[in-house]
């Protein structure tokens, strides 16, 4: 019971999530930052409401678990349409994550739509460049199924943005958004790595992933590189 409950439960919050990202990446895509701040926040805060979900499963021992695990069948997390979608519109664009979906035409279109159209990195470059910040180009107009390259005139950028605040103050404060929303995930990460330790071990994940393995991989991605190395290139006044 708990633990269907808790995965039916972090669907909803994770529909929300899509639903206040996705409105975000609108308003941010039409160059309202105000409009987009409140949004974003809520997404943080959704975040950390599905982080808090794992310490509850956490109190599942493995004998717990493995009374009903082969129940599961090949069931397994790695499934979730919603996840996956978050996850692509955050800017993790990896192709081959959405072919366990290729049997269900409607999801399978719905996540190459979100794969294929701009990250929500991809909009705030975008608008980093209309408030004249000199961006390469192949930063601004991509194949946006690839994976986002990192790149040394978008660290210059965030580097003047947070040498300046003053005068660069909502660009200022949409790379804190960035870096709420990304420290949520890697935490939320974190402890679903930790949890699926704590009971299964390193043994193989039901959807026929590595298990922990898979899921510490999963830590070192990161959505939004720039606004974290161009911390250590910063300076004092």
């Amino acid at each position: 019971m708990m633990f269907m409950v808790i995965h039916q439960a972090s669907e909803l919050w994770m529909k929300l999530c899509l639903h206040e990202l996705t409105a975000a990446m609108h308003e941010i895509g039409n160059g309202k930052l105000g409009a987009a701040f409140k949004m974003l926040s809520r997404v943080s805060r959704i975040q950390g409401q599905l982080r808090q979900s794992w310490s509850v499963l956490s109190t599942m021992t493995p004998a717990d678990y493995l009374a009903f695990r082969d129940d599961l069948g090949e069931s397994s997390g790695f499934q979730s349409f919603q996840y996956r979608a978050i996850e692509y519109a955050l800017g993790n664009k990896n192709a081959a994550l959405a072919e366990v979906h290729r049997k269900n035409p409607r999801r399978y279109e719905a996540l190459q739509a979100v794969l294929h159209a701009p990250s929500f990195y991809d909009l705030c470059l975008r608008h980093l460049a209309s408030r004249g910040f000199e961006l390469p180009e192949a930063c601004l107009e991509r194949d946006w199924s690839q994976p986002y390259v990192p790149n040394a005139a978008v660290e210059a950028a965030w580097a003047e943005v947070y040498a300046g605040t003053g005068e660069h103050w909502e660009l200022y404060e949409l790379a804190e958004k960035l870096v709420d929303i990304e420290q949520e995930f890697s935490m939320w990460r974190f402890s679903h790595m930790k949890t699926v330790e704590r009971i299964i071990g390193y043994r193989q994940g039901t959807g026929g992933t590595s298990g922990v393995a898979f899921l510490e991989k999963a830590l070192k991605l990161r959505f939004f590189p720039e606004v974290w190395t161009v911390r250590s290139e910063l300076t004092g006044a």
